[in-house]
């Protein structure tokens, strides 16, 4: 979902996702390696990642009300799944407008409530099947509250400047990236790919793990 989309999704006009899922691409299917420039972009300027030594740094830049990132998820819950063991995944929520800061600070704060596992894909489910908006402070809290989790331990660490702090910084990475549009997905600091630029998001996946490997043979 690119920038330019995000007003149309709020008002209700977009429908639908365009993920082709399942599709692996011409290019790698027929054993071609990923072209720079094309299948994803290399960074002007890399950027600082915060990896354990030895390990790949992978990034999935998302967005909760985005329908292409809730039609991906399946997808990329399977393949973390089997993540190899020197990947670092973590995810980072997007900010391209003002209404997206609640449901950024949603998720740090259910991750330092150690709630995220639990809770992430209920997130999802909440805005796409039973339709609930989550881009307001107090709506976002109610939600919260539905869940079973306690309203002042969660307020208090929703306004924390813990949880500011992490939004701060996640917006920042998006910058540092370039991110386009969601779902994304950014490598070592160094790389860039999205639906558009790899055909489809399964493909990126699979243009994600050609990078690690080329990663590898540096280390």
């Amino acid at each position: 979902m690119k920038r330019r989309e995000f007003s149309l999704a709020s008002a209700g006009v977009l429908a639908g996702s365009t993920l082709a899922v399942g599709h692996t691409g011409s290019a790698l299917a027929q054993g071609k390696p990923p072209v720079a420039g094309t299948d994803y972009l290399v960074l002007d300027k890399p950027v600082a990642t915060e990896a354990p030594a030895g390990k790949v740094e992978v990034i999935e830049f998302f967005w909760y009300a985005c329908p292409h990132c809730n039609a991906f998820e399946p997808a990329l819950v399977e393949w973390l799944k089997r993540l190899p063991k020197d990947i670092s995944f973590k995810r980072v929520p997007v900010n391209f407008q003002d209404s997206f800061i609640p449901p950024q600070k949603l998720y740090y704060t259910l991750e330092a409530l150690g709630q995220l596992d639990a809770l992430h894909g209920k997130v999802f489910n909440a805005i796409h099947v039973e339709h609930q908006r989550l881009d307001k402070d107090d709506l976002v809290i109610a939600w919260a509250v539905k869940q079973g989790l306690d309203k002042t331990k969660f307020t208090e660490t929703y306004q924390s400047f813990g949880v500011s702090t992490k939004v701060r910084k996640a917006s920042q990475l998006q910058q540092a990236y370039q991110v386009a549009g969601v779902p994304a997905l950014g490598v070592a600091g160094k790389f860039y790919t999205d639906g558009s630029q790899a055909q489809n998001m399964p493909r990126a996946l699979t243009i994600v793990e050609y990078l690690v490997a080329e990663q590898r043979k540096k280390a």
